[in-house]
């Protein structure tokens, strides 16, 4: 048989693989309408380990690698609890009659808002003075008369965002508000300006980006701004998804978030920095890459892709990142004073404390968890 007799059948058996996939798919929207009926969660972990299971049983009487199944289960697995958890959200209807206005929708995350509360049915208008959305409404700026929306989400930059929050301070719009900033402290006295002014506000951080489909295992911050009622109208824009919903204070929430994304994005930003600034080419380093530095680079180069002025913000604007720098900083003195002693006592105690602590973070089998 010619090379190319050979191919014909390798894409004869790709068409049927993704006929398969997308039959699976059809029955995938039965099960999810069959869950809703009931009022049963969308996932169900006990399912999804047997899934797994009997993928590897399979393989193993087909002589396929271990890992090919249990991986191609994981990514059907995945996007089948990305259909349920889109069918969920748009049968829970939460914003049927109603309007949202999304201020900075233009831009990534106010266009996953955009899209997410147009999924929830409502009417969703776009004020940005980056330029519309296509098909939806547009405003280029707060206009003159009082906002009537139901929901407003303000998701623009930290500085913009405080801005825009004592602007609707003046005029409160009677249906919820809240804003999407990453560092709240910022943000705490024109919240507090709105709320005062007779104003429904909630604070929300999403812990995910603008490119994330499923909500399982992601995590939604609710800073508490002292209206219970708000923050609760938020969280059920929410209920229908897999999302972990998270309630913290103002000091709590930046606390941490100097740890989770500002000392993550530190390292990144200083990995990149060290390797540009040390004369090797890139093509070089990649021509002899090892595992851990792959990993390292595609983090880090998702990380430079992103808006570095945003990213500035979340390092400058959180008055716990000074300390969390500091930290950073001593630590990596501490690592050169050891390896230039030939410490290797150091160097060990450095590691297997560093090991314990990572082994808590460590999350479980993704198999089992997405």
């Amino acid at each position: 048989m010619t090379l190319h007799e050979l191919r014909d059948r390798l894409s004869e058996v790709d068409r049927e693989i993704l006929e398969a996939v997308a039959r699976r798919q059809s029955i995938v929207v039965e099960v999810s309408a069959e869950k809703h009926r009931r009022g049963q969660p969308t996932r169900d972990f006990e399912r999804e380990k047997q899934v797994l299971q009997a993928a590897s049983a399979i393989s193993e009487r087909l002589d396929l690698p271990p890992g090919l199944a249990r991986d191609l289960m994981r990514l059907l697995i995945r996007s089948s609890l990305t259909e349920q958890e889109r069918d969920r959200v748009a049968a829970h209807g939460m914003g049927t009659g109603k309007r949202a206005l999304v201020i900075g929708g233009a831009g990534r995350m106010g266009r996953w808002f955009v899209d997410y509360l147009d999924a929830q049915g409502f009417g969703v208008e776009v004020l940005d003075p980056a330029g519309p959305v296509a098909g939806f409404p547009y405003l280029s700026g707060l206009p003159q008369e009082d906002l009537d929306h139901d929901l407003v989400v303000i998701a623009a930059p930290l500085r913009e965002t405080e801005r825009i929050l004592r602007a609707l301070a003046e005029r409160p719009p009677p249906g919820l508000v809240f804003d999407i900033g990453s560092v709240k402290g910022p943000l705490r006295s024109a919240l507090a300006a709105l709320s005062s002014a007779g104003g429904k506000v909630a604070s929300i951080h999403p812990m995910f980006g603008p490119d994330t489909a499923l909500l399982s295992g992601r995590h939604i911050i609710f800073v508490d701004v002292g209206d219970p009622q708000a923050t609760e109208e938020a969280r059920m824009l929410f209920e229908p998804t897999m999302a972990e919903l998270v309630e913290m204070s103002f000091d709590r929430h930046d606390g941490m978030i100097a740890y989770v994304l500002g000392l993550s994005h530190a390292l990144n930003i200083a990995f990149f920095t060290v390797l540009d600034r040390s004369g090797a080419g890139a093509a070089e380093l990649t021509a002899i890459s090892s595992t851990t530095f792959d990993a390292q680079i595609s983090i880090a180069s998702q990380l430079a892709g992103e808006n570095p002025r945003l990213y500035f913000e979340i390092q400058s604007l959180n008055e716990a990142g000074g300390e969390v720098l500091d930290h950073l900083a001593a630590v990596a003195s501490e690592l050169r004073r050891v390896v230039r002693a030939g410490d290797e006592d150091g160097f060990v105690a450095l590691m297997d404390r560093g090991r314990r602590y990572v082994d808590i973070l460590r999350p479980a089998d993704e198999a089992t968890r997405a």
